[in-house]
Formats: C-alpha cells, sequence, structure tokens
C-alpha cells in the first residue's frame, strides 16, 4: 500500500521564523502546511500498516487451513481479504491525496529535489500497483484457481508491500540524511549537481530507519487484529474462529515485538552518529559534555531541566559502550535551529514506555502458552490487555514518527533546506486543512460502517463457506415450453 505520508514533515513546532522577504500569509502556510500533513500522516500510515503486514497474516491463515484441512482457517483467510481490499482502497486515496499534498505543500523541496528523490517515488508506485494487481487475483481466485496457487497469489502481495515500503523510506531517510549531490555545491550556489539518485536512497539513514519500521507494521497489524478478536471474545463469542484470529494476530506481534526493540536500539545509535541534535533532544542533553546520563522522564521548562531522574553516566555508556564519552548537545547549533525539545522528548518517552509495555504482555503470553500449550484465551485481564493492545501500538508508532520528523526540525532535509524554505506561498491552505479533515473523517467513517456491515453479515452466518475448484454455479434455469397440443394445432 502506498505509504507516501511517511515523507512528511510533520511538527507541532510553530516558532520557525521566516526571512523579512517572504510574504506574510506564507507563515500562516507554514502552520496550517504542517497540521495538514501531520493529520495526513497520522491517519495513512495505519492503513500502511495493514497494507503491508495484512497478507502475512492472511498467508498464515490460508495455508494453515491448506495444511490441516482446516475450514476455520480458510474462512478467516477469506474474511480477512474482504476487509484488506475495504482498507486497501481507503489507503490508495489517502496516498495520492498525500502524493498530491507533497508537491502543493512543498514545491521547495520537490522542484529543487525531486531529480535527486523521484526515482524512489517511481519504485514505490510499481509495487503499490503489483500489490493491487495480485489483491484482485486473490480476491477472485477462490473458485477459479487451484488451492496452492491461490496461496501463492498472497506472496508477491506481501513482498510488493515490503519493496514499496523500503523505498517510500529512503525518500524519508534522505531527507534525514541528504545524499546524491554534491551538497557543498548547493549550499554555495543553490544549484543541484551531480545527481545519483541510487545514493540518495541508500544513504546513512536508510537501512535502520526500514530494519526499524518494518516489523513495526507487523507488530501494530498484529496487536490491532487480536485486539478485535479479544473484544469478541469479552462479548461472549468465544468460538473457534475467534480464537484462531486472536492467536494469529498475536504470534505476528510477539515475532515483531523483539525484533522492533532490537531495531530500535540500531535506530536510536545512527541517530546519535549521524543526526546529534536530534538526539540531544531526544535525551535532553542541554549541554555538549562527556559522561552524559541516562535521563528517564524530565522536561525542559524556562531552560531548566525539571523532572529529571538521572543515572550517571548511562547514556554514553548505553550508545557509545564508553561512560565517558563525549556527546554533542542542543548548545552546539543556535536556539533557532534546535528541534522543539519537549515535543520530541515526551514523544520518544510514550514510544519507549508502550514498546516496553507490549514486550512485556507478550512475555506472558509467551510463557502461558509455553507451560500450558495455549494462550491464556480465559483469563479476561490478557483478553483487556489485547484490547488495549491494539490502539496503544498505533500511539507508538505515531510517537515514533512524530520523534522522527519534529526532531529534523526545523529542516525539511537536515542542515540543506529548512521547512520554511519550502513551504508554498499559494493562499487557502487552511481551507485545504478544514477540507481534509472533513474528508478523512469521511473516510474513516464509511470505512468502520462496512466493516461492521460485514461483520454483522458473518455473525449471521451470511457468509457462504470457502471453496475450492471451480463450483457450480446456481442458475436458474428458465422452464421448457409445454409441447404444442396436437389436437389444437
Amino acid at each position: 500500500m502506498s505509504s507516501l505520508a511517511l515523507v512528511s514533515s510533520l511538527s507541532l513546532d510553530i516558532s520557525v521564523s521566516l526571512p523579512d522577504s517572504t510574504p506574510v500569509f506564507a507563515n500562516e502556510n507554514l502552520i496550517y502546511a504542517r497540521w495538514l500533513m501531520a493529520f495526513s500522516l497520522g491517519f495513512h500510515i495505519v492503513l500502511s500498516c495493514f497494507g503491508v503486514a495484512f497478507p502475512a497474516l492472511i498467508y498464515l491463515a490460508h495455508r494453515r487451513g491448506l495444511k490441516h484441512d482446516d475450514h476455520d482457517a480458510l474462512m478467516l483467510a477469506r474474511r480477512w481479504a474482504k476487509a484488506a481490499a475495504v482498507l486497501f482502497a481507503i489507503g490508495a486515496v489517502s496516498g495520492t491525496l498525500l502524493s498530491f499534498e507533497m508537491g502543493l505543500l512543498w514545491p521547495g523541496l520537490m522542484g529543487t529535489f525531486g531529480d535527486v528523490i523521484g526515482l524512489a517515488f517511481a519504485l514505490e508506485g510499481i509495487f503499490f500497483f503489483l500489490e493491487a494487481i495480485f489483491l484482485g487475483v486473490y480476491l477472485y481466485g477462490w473458485r477459479g484457481l487451484p488451492a496452492k496457487l491461490h496461496l501463492l497469489t498472497l506472496v508477491p502481495i506481501a513482498v510488493s508491500g515490503v519493496f514499496g515500503t523500503f523505498f517510500i523510506l529512503t525518500v524519508n531517510a534522505w531527507m534525514n540524511s541528504p545524499a546524491g549531490f554534491d551538497i557543498e555545491h548547493f549550499q554555495q550556489t543553490g544549484e543541484v549537481i551531480d545527481i545519483d539518485p541510487w545514493a540518495a536512497m541508500f544513504n546513512q539513514s536508510t537501512l535502520p530507519q526500514f530494519l526499524h519500521m518494518l516489523p513495526a507494521t507487523y507488530l501494530v497489524t498484529g496487536f490491532l487484529v487480536a485486539s478485535v478478536y479479544a473484544v469478541g471474545i469479552l462479548r461472549g463469542r468465544d468460538d473457534r474462529l475467534h480464537r484462531l484470529g486472536l492467536t494469529i494476530g498475536f504470534a505476528v506481534a510477539a515475532v515483531a515485538a523483539p525484533i522492533q526493540i532490537v531495531t530500535g536500539d540500531l535506530a536510536a545509535r545512527n541517530v546519535a552518529e549521524n543526526q546529534p541534535i536530534k538526539f540531544a533532544a531526544m535525551e535532553l542533553i542541554e549541554e555538549t559534555t562527556t559522561g552524559v546520563p541516562f535521563t528517564i522522564g524530565g522536561l525542559i521548562i524556562d531552560g531548566e531541566k525539571v523532572g529529571a531522574i538521572e543515572i550517571p553516566n548511562g547514556t554514553s555508556l548505553l550508545q557509545d559502550f564508553d561512560p565517558n564519552s563525549t556527546m554533542e548537545g542542543l548548545d552546539s547549533v543556535p536556539e533557532e535551529l534546535q528541534p522543539p525539545v519537549n515535543v520530541v522528548r515526551i514523544a520518544f518517552q510514550l514510544m519507549i514506555v508502550i514498546g516496553m509495555g507490549l514486550l512485556t504482555l507478550v512475555v506472558w503470553g509467551a510463557f502461558v502458552r509455553w507451560r500450558k500449550g495455549d494462550l491464556p484465551l480465559s483469563n479476561k485481564w490478557f483478553l483487556r490487555a489485547l484490547v488495549v493492545a491494539g490502539p496503544a501500538s498505533v500511539l507508538a508508532m505515531e510517537a515514533g514518527w512524530t520523534t522522527t520528523e519534529v526532531g529534523r526540525q526545523p529542516w525539511i532535509a537536515r542542515d540543506v533546506m529548512l521547512v520554511a524554505d519550502a513551504v508554498t506561498t499559494r493562499e487557502g491552505i487552511a481551507g485545504l486543512l478544514i477540507g481534509l479533515i472533513v474528508l478523512y473523517s469521511g473516510l474513516a467513517s464509511a470505512s468502520i460502517i462496512v466493516l461492521k456491515a460485514m461483520s454483522a453479515r458473518w455473525r449471521r452466518g451470511e457468509d457462504p463457506p470457502a471453496p475450492y475448484g471451480p463450483m457450480p454455479l446456481e442458475i436458474d434455469e428458465p422452464e421448457a415450453d409445454p409441447e404444442p397440443d396436437l389436437v389444437d394445432a
């Protein structure tokens, strides 16, 4: 599914000053454009997770159905595919809007660096269309394809989602670590030369960001699916279909959770090395110093760090394996080039706290399964925790992207172009923001209504069995005309 939202310049800070030559309404545009992209990102990124990871869950259910002749698993796979089609359609709309927003709201970025980062957009688009094609093949292949071949049509859907995520993430990684052109020449003259799109895609931040985001899609999708079925079980629908759906969702999230923690550590080390000011905001490092303490909690209020618990030399030890290493602080750049520290700090801490909570839930479920051979699905507290885990995983992901995007401020391309220099000078952005909120509210409402209607039909047993092979269609043939009466003739 298209993930163009991932390249947005998300920031709730509105304090960046503009040059004196900039029209007055451009300052308002900067505010509205940021809110517009933030709202778009927050909406679309959840759908992107389903586009990337949901095919893997469908594959697991479908494969189980074929391997064990499990009717419930096949039924689950078909129902999930129908839900995936609805989410894909909504995501296609929001992703298309985001592609227009990139050019409309940030012409300074796209007009200047389009030749540098354009190839990644094109490649992502190719995989988006491949995903759409094979999703259609899978949806209509239940009665027309052999069972094993039908199962294999899910593979290109899942692979396309992974590659699409990779290529669009290269653009966001480029914004954090610009490459693929002569940066010094651009800083001196404003001219982009020596363009290398492949070097732009494979910059210093690409691999850490991709390795951290990919398991996040499986974590969010797995917990959201498990959360839906946990709600159903708590409401009394404790049948095998609900237990199977919950188990598959939880299993995917359980695999992704520890990977997410490890890749998060790798991403943090990369940020510390290549984006020291962002890291200083994340860890509340006010001054460049040796032996940086590890800070738990805390904010900066009136220029002072308050409410923080410090472990001496902890951050230096964790990041550099040297308790006396030196790290850059916020004071190493002018105040106007510092990100909004408290926004970054709160988002970063929220992501960590929720991530550790989700990992604890995974350990709980895995331990019970190891001891008793099954998840504690009769334990209401475990089910309630799963209900919370779904939206909590989304919140953690949103917090992670807030850390990434707001921590780069005020740069849209770090050390190369300011957000204020990239924003459009056209009027009417406030109207676009209002229209987008109305449109996305309608899309969200429509998707919820459709999914709930589908669920209601399934509960009433109106979903036919999952067939295999060409099945005879029930056609009402017209009655033959009676033979003519010979006497009358």
